[in-house]
């Protein structure tokens, strides 16, 4: 039996490879890739920086090896290493909290170190959390996207430790969107938040390195609210081998481990800051969370689909394509109702601007159905908050006309890749 088992299997992978196919990617882990991540980079290097120090780890289930060995486990278990404290950012160090579920502070069951959460009541680590450490390595698979709560963590955690002379480590990975992608406005005063915690676009193009080098070396505040002091710390980032900026996530030959539920793959992370403001309107429209396609779909039960993608058809958008779809989704307000709409496909990613996907969009529903407002709820707080601005929404609300906020959507990338260019640790 277990004979022809194997000849079985045999011969599904000859008549993969003989159609040119591959088994399923969720099934293998590359023993070798283009990339190496700082994790690996470090170990090869004896774990240099951390020897003779009391480390602490800012992480969750995204930091692994390319053998999908957790950084926990690996500095863990390494005898130069002395790892005595974890942090939890949002969805907790082993991954196992909800979307903006709370973050408890407790002891990892795998280890038995104290973790302390920096997700719940506590964003920046406190000085008791703090205490008797002298380094703290950070290690988290970044989305790319500045509305995404890891950097903000980083941020807060730089700013702790430099209050309290601590070194920080931040080991480098691939920016899922690439290098080259900028795109969106500054945050402005008064709208910093942990969703916006840098004046930086809303796609950044940096690496979570070079993120941390360009707050620390600029100066810029650290604050959740943006008011805060700011203190420059140690800072020594441990870069990837072999990455370049055109690289996306499956250039890199890196398994993808989801940040979070609702990035469970490479192309989610680029659909995020795609689909995720419009998100931000209760009740308007699903964008795929509640179904097997997170922030790949605009749909409603009141939407022709038909007629959704004959709109946007018409604009001619550069890099974009759009098809008709009709799901029901299993979770969420929708939760079990035939909806319609449109997924989208980009033809050409770097030619597209990818985060006015979902303001052609709302343009088109406006125009064809007018009396559906994505802020008739009047709750629009996380909107403001995400997008960085109430402009955004009180602009672009008046006709639903993308031309209306062009140009302050625009208006920062130039000027922002300039400046970020200083701190790049690959060309």
């Amino acid at each position: 039996m277990r004979k022809t088992a194997f000849y079985a299997f045999a011969l599904l992978l000859c008549c993969l490879s003989c159609r040119g196919q591959q088994p399923s990617a969720a099934v293998q882990v590359a023993p070798s890739a283009p990339v190496k991540p700082g994790i690996e980079v470090l170990r090869e290097r004896g774990f240099e920086g951390l020897k003779g120090k009391r480390v602490g780890l800012l992480t969750n289930p995204s930091g692994v090896d390319r053998n999908l060995k957790s950084t926990v486990d690996i500095l863990f278990e390494a005898p130069e290493v002395n790892l005595v404290a974890l942090f939890a950012p949002e969805h907790g160090v082993r991954g196992d909290v909800y979307a903006g579920g709370k973050v408890e502070s407790g002891r990892d069951e795998t280890t038995g170190l104290p973790v302390h959460s920096v997700y719940g009541a506590t964003r920046k680590p406190t000085p008791e959390m703090l205490r008797g450490l002298d380094i703290v390595v950070y290690d988290i698979q970044d989305v790319g996207t500045r509305s995404y709560t890891f950097i903000s963590s980083l941020g807060l955690m730089m700013s702790a430790c430099a209050e309290l002379g601590i070194e920080v480590m931040v080991l480098d990975r691939p920016n899922p969107l690439g290098g080259r992608k900028v795109e969106g406005s500054l945050v402005e005063p008064g709208f910093y938040s942990f969703v916006s915690q840098y004046p930086i676009p809303y796609i950044y193009g940096l690496t979570a390195g070079e993120v941390a080098t360009f707050i620390n070396e600029e100066g810029v505040n650290l604050g959740q609210k943006g008011t805060d002091p700011f203190h420059k710390c140690k800072l020594t980032v441990v870069p990837m081998e072999g990455w370049r900026r055109d690289m996306r996530f499956t250039d890199t030959g890196l398994p993808w481990i989801l940040p979070s539920p609702n990035i469970p793959y490479p192309q989610t992370a680029i659909d995020y800051p795609c689909s995720g403001l419009v998100g931000e309107c209760p009740g308007f429209l699903n964008i795929g969370i509640g179904y097997s396609l997170p922030f790949e779909l605009f749909a409603a039960p009141w939407i022709d689909a038909d007629r959704l993608k004959a709109r946007l058809d018409s604009y001619n958008l550069p890099g974009i394509a759009f098809r008709t779809i009709h799901y029901t989704p299993f979770s969420g307000s929708m939760r079990g109702t035939l909806i319609h709409g449109v997924q989208f496909y980009f033809t050409d990613y770097e030619v597209a601007t990818i985060t006015l996907t979902q303001f052609w969009v709302m343009q088109a529903i406006h125009e064809l159905y007018p009396d559906r407002d994505p802020f008739a709820t009047g709750d629009y707080a996380m909107f403001d908050k995400c997008a960085g601005s109430d402009y955004i929404r009180t602009t672009f609300r008046r006709r639903y006309k993308v031309a209306d906020i062009l140009d302050f959507w625009n208006r920062d990338a130039d000027g922002f890749r300039a400046l970020s260019s200083k701190y790049y640790l690959y060309e």
